[in-house]
């Protein structure tokens, strides 16, 4: 796929069995071939005079209701790679894909706004209480596992002073192209499960925001390369939905096809926040803004009978 939209060699897969590990990332970060990497999600820059940039994408998504098999391992993997990152003094820029659940969990019908100075520290006190870890704590869990990792980074950076500018990048809910069939996809599930009747899957999620997932890796490019772009959270949230609007979008796309009714009384995502920024980093990349939800959702069901 990359080597036919990109050129033969502009492109390298690794894999780093496990991120926790101390030096995980050491030798990924010390590669010195034009080219661009990915190591487990690590995403690399390079110059021929070594790795300019990195994205750390990666996190643990098995959604275990137990905080000590998610937690730690993903804030390791974090500090791994900004320590490696942090040994190479060609590396300018470290990206790390936060999330929307790193400030605040959803809150239907309540009035309140979202601010890039904010964390979730609601999910990280549920996530942390005593046993028994019923699976209704796998959200909690997951929020904890953000907010922590990125508090870390910001630490590192303040503490050991690295040569990189740090920012992040905070997505809601990535609707979108699904490349690969094969590859777990996440929040890219919500949609194809609407389309395809079945909400039981879909019970434990609260209207929230969603964005498209091109938009999201723009902003990780901005993030990488915009010069004025230095220690930010980039809020990467477009619309707020819920599965009524996602209905309407699908019925729209496909008049032909018959879709269940609107659920009644579906609540709404009512917070307010400034996604100015946002769009000003994908105005400067080309765009006009967000992706609308709708183009987003036709993405999303491509191949779907």
């Amino acid at each position: 796929m990359f080597d036919r939209k990109y050129g033969q060699g502009n492109f390298e897969t690794a894999v780093v069995e496990d991120m926790s590990q101390p030096g995980a990332f050491d030798a990924a970060c010390e590669g010195t071939p034009p080219s661009f990497t990915t190591i487990t999600r690590l995403l690399l820059t390079r110059e021929t005079s070594g790795v300019s940039g990195v994205a750390h994408v990666a996190s643990v998504m098995s959604y275990d209701a137990d905080p000590h098999k998610v937690i730690p391992p993903v804030i390791a993997g974090a500090v791994n790679a900004a320590s490696a990152a942090a040994k190479q003094s060609s590396i300018k820029r470290f990206v790390f894909t936060s999330s929307s659940t790193a400030i605040s969990t959803p809150k239907p019908n309540i009035e309140f706004t979202i601010s890039t100075d904010q964390w979730n520290d609601e999910d990280v006190e549920a996530a942390w209480k005593p046993l028994p870890y019923e699976p209704s704590r796998a959200l909690a869990v997951y929020g904890a596992s953000k907010t922590q990792a990125e508090q870390e980074l910001w630490k590192f950076v303040k503490e050991e002073k690295p040569s990189f500018t740090l920012n992040t990048v905070l997505p809601n809910a990535n609707f979108g192209e699904i490349l690969s069939g094969q590859q777990a996809t996440s929040t890219g599930n919500w949609v194809k499960s609407v389309y395809k009747g079945d909400f039981a899957s879909l019970k434990d999620v609260q209207p929230q925001w969603m964005v498209d997932v091109k938009d999201t890796a723009r902003l990780h490019v901005a993030a990488l390369l915009h010069p004025e772009v230095e220690n930010e959270r980039i809020f990467a949230y477009a619309h707020p939905f819920n599965w009524n609007s996602v209905l309407a979008c699908l019925r729209r796309i496909r008049p032909d096809k018959e879709f269940p009714e609107d659920i009644k009384d579906e609540p709404r995502d009512l917070s307010k926040l400034d996604n100015s920024r946002s769009i000003e980093l994908l105005r400067a990349l080309g765009r006009d803004g967000y992706t609308s939800m709708e183009d987003a959702v036709r993405d999303n069901i491509k191949g779907l009978a």
